[in-house]
C-alpha cells in the first residue's frame, strides 16, 4: 500500500524510500520541472503504457487461463501462488493478485496524473484531446480488470499534490456500480476525444480500442442494447478485418496486423522489453531442442487435454495454438502438450520473447456482437458473425440454432478462438458459468478440487489490508 499511495501522488514508481514525508520536496521539484511541453506528456504516456507489459507477461494470463479449465501446471515445483490459481483456491497473500492490484493502480495513478496536468501547460487543443483520450482509456482499462477480479475497489480519480491530500481522501472501497460508472464515463469521453485522431501504432489507445472495450464493459454489465450499438460502430467503421492467417496473429512479426485493435509490444534483444511466454507455455523439460541453445520451458501454463479435445475436426486453430509433441536433444520426440501462441522460437533466452500480445482484436468484436445480439433475442441476426470466425478456422457454419444453443456455441467458440489470450476466466465470470463449468471440469478430471461460490471474486491482497484495514475483505476469505 505504501507503494500504491506514493504512486498515486507522483505518477511514477518510486523505490527504496522508507520515509514517505521525505519524498515531498523532491516530488514537488521533479513534477514542476517535468510537465513543460508535449514531449514530456509523450514520455509520461510511455510510462503509463509500459505497465501493461508486466500486466500481461504474467498476472493476467495466469488468472485468465490457469484459473480456468484451459490450462494446468506440469512443472514439478510450482509456487504456492500458481497452485492456488490452478485449483481455484486463491488466498489473500497470492503474489499474482498483488501484482494485478499494484500494476493496475499504478497505471490508474499515472493516467490520472497526466489528466491533472494538461491544463497547466501550453498545448494545442489537438494535443490535449489526444493525451486526455489515451489517459482515460488506460485508466478505464485498468479499472475494468480490477473490478472484475476484486469487485468493489477504491476509486482514485484525482491526482494528489501533498501527503495531507492523501490522508484526507476516502480510500475505502466503492461499490461495483460506482466503479463501472467511472469506467463507462472515461471510455465514453475517450471515444469523443479520439474520434478522427490518427495514431502511429496499435499499441496506443484509439477510438476503435475505446469502443471495443466499452462494448466489452456493456456486455459484462448485461446491457445488451448498448453493447450492440457500440460494437456495431466498430464493425461498420471498416477499420479492422480478420487476418487471413490465424497463426500469424501469434508469431514473430505480428505487429500492426489488420485484426489487431490494441496490442502490447514486446522486443527481443532489449533487456527488460521481452516477454516470458516462450518458457511459460512450453514443457518444463531439460532435454528439449525447440529453442536456440536448447533453452528449457517451465511448464507453468500448459493447455489441458480437455481444451485440446474441444476443437472440432479440421479446425485450423488447433495446430496454431497447441503442440502435441516436442523435439528432444537426442532427435526423438516426446508427446507433451504445449502452447504455441506468443512463443518466440527465435530466442534462447528466458524472458526475451519478441512476439506482441494482442489484448483486443477484431474476432473478439464479432463474437461479442453475436453474443449481444443473441441475448437481445436476435439469434438469427447473430449467426453470421460467429460464422465469420468459424469460416476463417475452416469449420462448418452454424445454422438454425436456438438462443440457448447459440449461447453454448459462443462459449465454446470463444474458448478455442482465444486460448492462452487471457479471456477464459473472464468469459465464464461474465456469463455466470464459472462455478458450474469449473466444478464439472474438476469432476471429469477426477480431481478433488472444488470451486466455492465466493471464489468468483478474488481476495483483496493481504498486503493492502494490512496497511489499510478500511479496505475490508471479500466474503469467504
Amino acid at each position: 500500500m505504501k507503494k500504491y499511495i506514493i504512486t498515486i501522488l507522483t505518477g511514477f514508481t518510486l523505490t527504496a524510500c522508507s520515509d514517505f514525508l521525505k519524498l515531498e520536496p523532491a516530488h514537488q521539484i521533479s513534477e514542476a520541472a517535468f510537465y513543460k511541453n508535449a514531449k514530456d506528456f509523450e514520455t509520461a504516456l510511455v510510462g503509463s503504457y509500459s505497465g501493461l507489459q508486466d500486466l500481461y507477461n504474467a498476472p493476467i494470463v495466469y488468472i485468465g487461463e490457469l484459473t480456468s479449465d484451459n490450462a494446468e501446471i506440469t512443472w514439478t515445483s510450482p509456487t504456492v501462488g500458481e497452485n492456488e490459481l490452478d485449483e481455484v483456491n486463491p488466498t489473500p497473500p497470492n503474489n499474482f493478485l498483488n501484482a494485478v492490484w499494484n500494476n493496475c493502480f499504478t497505471t490508474v495513478a499515472r493516467s490520472t496524473n497526466i489528466l491533472s496536468r494538461l491544463d497547466d501547460v501550453n498545448l494545442t487543443e489537438a494535443q490535449k484531446r489526444r493525451f486526455r483520450g489515451e489517459s482515460l482509456f488506460l485508466r478505464a482499462f485498468s479499472y475494468f480488470y480490477l473490478v472484475r477480479i476484486f469487485g468493489g475497489i477504491p476509486i482514485v480519480d484525482v491526482a494528489f499534490r501533498s501527503p495531507d491530500q492523501i490522508l484526507d481522501f476516502d480510500m475505502t472501497r466503492r461499490s461495483v456500480d460506482e466503479v463501472y460508472s467511472l469506467i463507462v464515463k472515461d471510455l465514453t469521453e475517450s471515444i469523443t476525444l479520439l474520434e478522427g485522431v490518427r495514431l502511429p501504432s496499435k499499441s496506443q489507445a484509439s477510438v476503435g480500442a475505446a469502443r471495443t472495450l466499452l462494448g466489452k464493459v456493456y456486455l459484462t454489465r448485461r446491457q445488451y442494447t448498448e453493447a450492440v450499438g457500440v460494437l456495431k460502430q466498430v464493425i461498420d467503421g471498416n477499420a479492422y478485418s480478420l487476418s487471413t492467417s490465424y497463426q500469424r496473429l501469434f508469431t514473430t512479426g505480428n505487429d500492426e496486423l489488420p485484426e489487431s485493435i490494441f496490442e502490447i509490444k514486446y522486443l527481443s534483444g532489449n533487456l527488460g522489453e521481452g516477454n516470458g511466454f516462450s518458457t511459460t507455455f512450453t514443457p518444463g523439460r531439460f532435454d528439449m531442442a525447440i529453442f536456440p541453445g536448447n533453452m528449457q520451458g517451465s511448464g507453468r501454463i500448459i493447455p489441458t487435454r480437455d481444451v485440446a479435445d474441444a476443437y472440432e475436426p479440421g479446425d485450423t486453430r488447433r495446430r496454431a495454438s497447441i503442440g502435441d509433441s516436442v523435439r528432444l536433444i537426442n532427435g526423438r520426440f516426446a508427446r507433451e502438450l504445449h502452447g504455441l501462441k506468443f512463443v518466440d522460437f527465435t530466442t534462447g533466452v528466458g524472458g526475451d520473447g519478441g512476439v506482441n500480445f494482442t489484448a483486443l482484436r477484431y474476432a473478439d468484436v464479432l463474437l461479442m456482437y453475436a453474443e449481444a445480439l443473441n441475448e437481445s433475442n436476435q439469434t438469427a441476426a447473430a449467426l453470421p458473425f460467429i460464422n465469420q470466425v468459424r469460416s476463417r478456422a475452416g469449420i462448418p457454419v452454424l445454422t438454425g440454432l436456438s438462443k440457448a444453443e447459440l449461447t453454448l456455441a459462443l462459449e465454446k467458440e470463444r474458448r478455442v478462438e482465444f486460448l492462452l489470450e487471457g479471456h477464459r476466466w473472464f468469459d465464464l465470470l461474465r456469463t455466470g458459468r464459472a462455478l458450474e463449468v469449473m466444478n464439472a471440469y474438476f469432476r471429469r478430471e477426477g480431481l478433488r478440487f472444488t470451486m466455492a461460490a465466493h471464489e468468483v471474486l478474488m481476495p483483496i491482497p493481504l498486503r493492502e489490508i494490512d496497511i489499510n484495514p478500511k479496505l475490508g475483505q471479500n466474503p469467504g476469505y
